[in-house]
């Protein structure tokens, strides 16, 4: 079978399920394969009942002495049975699902694996799957794979999916070179796709993985450094001389820039005068100031008579750039105009918007992807500024690039990556870094708790709504799955709104929301018609709510240090006091002292590299900090020593073979073509 055939092409599949699976983004073979789990169920030998464990998924083993009874509560069917053995009893029960008792025979044996829970003060193991001893002990150690999952497409049909494409598939040539194999003791690329989903223990998951992580390290890096080559230092056409106007507004400013604001606005200065293309990165925590020294930068490209352009990730975003970039004009007295592209305006906004662009009444364009449009005419672009640059690809980039013959481009992050590792993903930029936090700005209060505190939580947020502020509320998940237990969006947002006064409004927002639907509730949260959202993280990038004075996050151990970070900065951005609410719900060890970082900091930086230590390479699954870079399973702070050995080998590569004309290289050669091809959107440079 061609890798390349559609998702149909496997047995059992047919349009209704491949449009389930075009949901997870798979629409070939080969998009499947690269479908990798997000998690692994360990089976474990069953034991005897004194000895399950509260909230955990377990097996034990026992002989039906009768039928199950069949019980019916307020429409729902519950199937239930008494399980005995010398240690104790348990309870076992399924809710609608009624055929159970029918397959449930009296004398038989069975092993039965699920979660165990507490209720009534007695262990209930509910839903659980039901194997033969013999069937069970086939899967006794070994790790079963559990996948992203949509409504409509469960675990199993994934599994079945992923084990009939194995079979089928075209084998891969080897393209990495020998010698780089041995050295780093790689697996053979067909052996870690096959063994990345069906794993007999977790030295062979491990196995499998680092050879993934590290093409996925290789190719990137070595894309970007072909792209490089394109871009040698090139002269300017935009050389922009210091302006009053700019150090008017500055002084009137009713703050005093940060030194490192300050520093990092003297190296944009430097560029943008200096006489060559700027390509600058600004590394900012989150709430560092980064936009005030955007705004500074365009500023200085309008007041030498050019235009610049800010594009940012959401609506919301660039709306909210827009108006106070406005606000601050008007207020100091600056007389140049901003003007808004985004999707969402009507034919005649974007017209009109258009010709202030066209004939120069914009000096300064803000404006999502929409910027990008052919029908977006500019005059004298020279300064391109993205916000949150990982959400955009080159290809977008270059495009608004393309728009003003080589304007000076600025990007800015807020993701805390430690200089080394950003120097070597970001190597064809300068990078500055605004390392502190504004004046006035109060530190975040934060806490670590249990489940159990959770009554007080709400009772907390009630009174902060009282007083007139807002809160999120994160959950990992959009809703319920059958194989991961973690709080979820949907069922949550129920719970909250039984839980919270009903003067309370509370809505939610998920990444799988319609674009218009989305930017249609943070618009109403940001207006302060909505004091809780329940989200995932989709609102890790976006919004900027000063009067939002609470971050909840559920099952906080499921993140990310990194992430968490990113999350909590959405709040803290007012003059009022923050908290940060962090629940954890796992009793693993070492999850508290991970969470502790967090606990004792709001540095992204420090946090980010006291991550970087307490990982290990078993730590790597739900999990993941750096989706920013768009890798599948590469981590750049769990595997940055991955990384730093991929870019000591890529520039020896390609210093001894630039072109990789060598004929032990050509397979390599072959497969990035069809990486760059593939991927070109997606890099991010």
């Amino acid at each position: 079978m061609l890798n390349q055939e559609p998702i149909s092409s496997l047995k059992g599949i047919g349009d209704k399920t491949a449009a389930l699976f075009e949901k997870l983004g798979v629409y070939t073979v080969a998009d499947l394969l690269a479908y990798y789990p997000r998690a692994y169920d360990a089976f474990e030998e069953p034991v005897a009942i004194g000895q399950l464990k509260e909230n955990s998924v377990m097996a034990v083993q026992s002989a039906l002495v009768k039928h199950a009874d069949l019980l019916r509560f307020n429409h729902m069917q519950v199937v239930s049975l008494q399980l005995k053995d010398l240690t104790g009893s348990l309870q076992v029960s399924w809710y609608n699902m009624p055929y159970m008792r029918a397959n449930l025979k009296p004398g038989e044996i069975y092993v039965f694996r699920g979660r165990v829970v507490k209720k009534r003060g007695r262990l209930i193991m509910e839903q659980p799957e039901v194997f033969t001893p013999q069937a069970y002990g086939e899967l006794v150690h070994s790790m079963q794979p559990i996948y992203g999952q949509t409504r409509g497409l469960g675990n199993r049909a994934i599994v079945k999916a992923q084990t009939q494409a194995l079979q089928l598939r075209q084998m891969e040539r080897e393209y990495m070179p020998m010698e780089l194999r041995k050295r780093y003791e790689l697996a053979e690329i067909n052996y870690a796709v096959e063994h990345i989903h069906f794993p007999a223990d977790q030295s062979e998951l491990l196995y499998a993985r680092k050879r993934l992580v590290f093409d996925e390290f290789f190719l990137f890096l070595v894309g970007v450094r072909k792209l490089k080559e394109k871009r040698a230092d090139k002269r300017s056409s935009y050389v922009m001389e210091s302006c009053e106007e700019v150090a008017r507004f500055k002084e009137a400013l009713p703050y005093r820039l940060t030194g490192a604001q300050e520093r990092t606005l003297q190296e944009v200065f430097g560029d943008l005068s200096g006489g060559l293309v700027m390509n600058r990165l600004i590394q900012g925590d989150v709430g560092s100031g980064k936009t005030i020294v955007a705004v500074l930068a365009l500023l200085m490209a309008a007041c030498n008579g050019y235009q610049g352009a800010l594009m940012a990730p959401t609506e919301v975003l660039a709306r909210q750039h827009f108006e106070s970039i406005t606000q601050l004009f008007e207020t100091y007295h600056i007389e140049k105009t901003p003007v808004l592209v985004t999707g969402s305006m009507t034919a005649k906004e974007k017209r009109l918007a258009y010709e202030q662009i066209e004939r120069h009444e914009a000096d300064i364009v803000i404006g999502t992807h929409a910027l990008i449009q052919e029908k977006v005419h500019y005059d004298n672009l020279a300064l391109v500024i993205t916000d949150e640059q990982h959400r955009f690809g080159v290809g977008q980039r270059e495009l608004l690039s393309s728009k003003g013959g080589d304007p000076h481009v600025l990007v800015m992050s807020a993701t805390p990556i430690p200089r080394t590792l950003a120097i070597i993903l970001y190597g064809d930029l300068d990078i500055s870094v605004i390392d502190e936090l504004p004046q006035g700005r109060q530190p975040i209060k934060n806490c670590v708790v249990n489940t159990g505190y959770r009554p007080k939580a709400y009772s907390f947020i009630a009174r902060q709504v009282e007083e007139g502020r807002q809160a999120y509320v994160i959950c990992p998940m959009v809703e319920e799955s059958e194989m991961i237990e973690a709080e979820n969006v949907l069922d949550y947002t129920k719970k909250l709104r039984k839980e919270l006064p009903a003067s309370v409004t509370v809505e939610y927002l998920h990444g799988k929301m319609k674009g218009r639907e989305k930017n249609r509730i943070m618009e109403r949260f940001a207006a302060g018609e909505i004091q809780v959202l329940v989200s995932t993280t989709v609102i890790e990038v976006g919004v900027n709510v000063p009067n939002a004075t609470v971050m909840m996050i559920e099952n906080a151990e499921r993140f990310g240090l990194a992430q968490l970070h990113q999350l909590r900065g959405r709040v803290g951005r007012g003059s009022s006091q923050s908290y940060c609410i962090m629940v954890n719900c796992s009793d693993e060890e070492g999850t508290l002292e991970r969470l502790d970082i967090l606990n004792r900091s709001n540095d992204g930086f420090y946090i980010a590299s006291e991550d970087l230590k307490l990982r290990g390479p078993g730590d790597i699954f739900g999990m993941r900090q750096s989706g920013d870079m768009e890798f599948k399973l590469a981590d750049i702070f769990t595997d940055a020593n991955i990384l730093k050995s991929v870019s000591e080998e890529v520039n020896r590569l390609l210093d001894g073979d630039p072109e990789l004309e060598e004929e032990e290289h050509s397979q390599l050669k072959r497969k990035l073509d069809e990486y760059l091809g593939r991927n070109y959107e997606r890099l991010n440079l």
